[in-house]
C-alpha cells in the first residue's frame, strides 16, 4: 500500500531500458519515502523477466503474461493498471514517455482522475506550503521538466489526488544495478480477473517496426551540429570528424529544422537524451531545449564564434571559431597525433 510503482514496458520478453533507468530512480525514490519499490509487467512469454528487473531493487513483481497483452494494445494494459492501482493504492506510478507509455499514462490517470506530468527530466521528493489552505504536505513528488517553450524549468506537483503519475524520456536517468542478489516477491495474475472481453475487440493482425538508422543515443562521441554549422554542406565537415574519432553526429533541433541534418539526429527536449564520454558541439547556441538533452555529458567541447553564447556556461573547454576554420584542424592533428 503506498508504494512505488514502476510499469516496465518489454519487447520480445527484454524489458526496455528506459524502464530499468526509472526503476533505478524508483528504488533511489522509494528509499527516500521509506516504501517499497514496486514493477508491473504486462506481455508474453515472462518467465524470465524477474532476472532482468529483481536486482534493480525491486521488491514485488506484479506479472500479467497472456498472448493477449503482446502486441501492446491501449485497452486491455489500462485496465489491468486501473484496477490494480486501485487494490494497491500507490503513491507514485512512473512510466516512460514512449510511444506506449504516452498512451497508457494518460489513460490512466484520467481514469483515476489523478493527473500526469509528461516528460520528465528530474524527479525529486520535497515538501509543499499552501499558505492559503495553511496546509505543508510532505514527501512529495517533484516532476520537473521544461515548460513554456523550455524558457523555464517548471516544478509540478500534485499534493491531494494519488497516485502521483509521472512519464520520464529514455537517458535522462541513469541505469544501474541496485543488487544483483537482491530478492522480491514475484505475483502472478489471472489476466482475464482485470481483463473485460470488450477490452480484446481490437487485435493487432500485423506491425512494422521501423528500427533507427543510427545508433547516436549509445555512441561514447557526439558531434552535434546546431544552426551555426550555416548548411547541411557544412555539416559534411562534422561526419568527416566523426569518422575519425569513430564517434556519430548529432544536431539541434534548429539544425533540423532548417534541414541541415536529419530528424532522428535531434538531440534535446523534442528529441534524444545522450550522455556520451565526449561532447562536441558544433555552432550550438545553448537553448536549454537542447542542453535539457546533453547536459549529462562527460565532457563537453563547445566550438563556436560568439563567445558569449550560452553553450559556453556548461562547457568544460571552449574553442573560438568558426566551424570551417576549427574542424579540418582538428581532424589534421587528431590523425597527425594518433599514429
Amino acid at each position: 500500500m503506498n508504494n512505488l510503482f514502476v510499469y516496465c514496458e518489454t519487447e520480445d520478453g527484454v524489458v526496455a531500458d528506459v524502464s530499468l533507468e526509472l526503476l533505478t530512480k524508483g528504488r533511489s525514490l522509494a528509499n527516500q519515502l521509506n516504501c517499497c519499490l514496486e514493477a508491473v509487467v504486462a506481455g508474453i512469454n515472462l518467465d524470465g523477466v524477474e532476472r532482468q528487473v529483481l536486482p534493480y531493487g525491486v521488491d514485488k513483481l506484479h506479472v500479467f503474461d497472456d498472448e493477449w497483452l503482446y502486441p501492446y494494445t491501449s485497452l486491455p494494459h489500462t485496465s489491468i493498471l486501473v484496477t490494480l492501482f486501485k487494490e494497491e493504492k500507490p503513491q507514485i506510478c512512473l512510466m516512460g514517455a514512449t510511444v506506449i507509455g504516452r498512451d497508457l499514462g494518460p489513460r490512466v490517470s484520467s481514469a483515476l482522475r489523478s493527473g500526469l506530468t509528461a516528460d520528465c527530466t528530474s524527479l525529486e521528493i520535497g515538501s509543499h506550503e499552501d499558505k492559503r489552505q495553511g496546509k505543508t504536505y510532505e514527501n512529495l513528488l517533484y516532476q520537473i521538466r521544461p515548460a513554456f517553450g523550455g524558457n523555464i524549468v517548471a516544478t509540478i506537483i500534485n499534493p491531494e489526488q494519488r497516485p502521483q503519475m509521472a512519464t520520464v524520456r529514455e537517458g535522462v536517468m541513469r541505469k544501474g544495478i541496485y543488487d544483483k542478489k537482491y530478492n522480491g516477491d514475484i505475483i502472478k495474475y489471472n489476466v482475464n480477473m482485470y481483463v473485460s472481453h470488450t477490452d480484446l475487440a481490437v487485435k493487432v493482425i500485423d506491425r512494422h517496426i521501423e528500427k533507427a538508422k543510427h545508433n547516436v543515443k549509445s555512441a561514447p562521441i557526439i558531434i552535434s551540429g546546431g544552426y551555426g554549422v550555416g548548411s547541411r554542406e557544412n555539416f559534411g565537415l562534422l561526419f568527416d570528424l566523426a569518422k575519425t574519432l569513430n564517434a556519430e553526429v548529432g544536431a539541434s533541433r534548429a539544425a533540423v529544422d532548417a534541414g541541415f541534418c536529419d530528424h532522428d539526429r535531434q538531440i534535446g527536449q523534442t528529441g534524444l537524451t545522450v550522455r556520451p564520454k565526449l561532447y562536441i558541439a558544433c555552432g550550438i547556441s545553448g537553448q536549454i531545449q537542447h542542453i535539457a538533452g546533453m547536459q549529462e555529458s562527460s565532457i563537453i567541447i563547445s566550438i563556436n564564434n560568439d563567445p558569449a553564447a550560452p553553450i559556453h556556461s556548461i562547457a568544460d573547454y571552449v574553442i573560438t571559431g568558426t566551424i570551417e576554420d576549427v574542424i579540418p584542424k582538428m581532424i589534421k592533428y587528431y590523425k597527425k597525433n594518433s599514429k
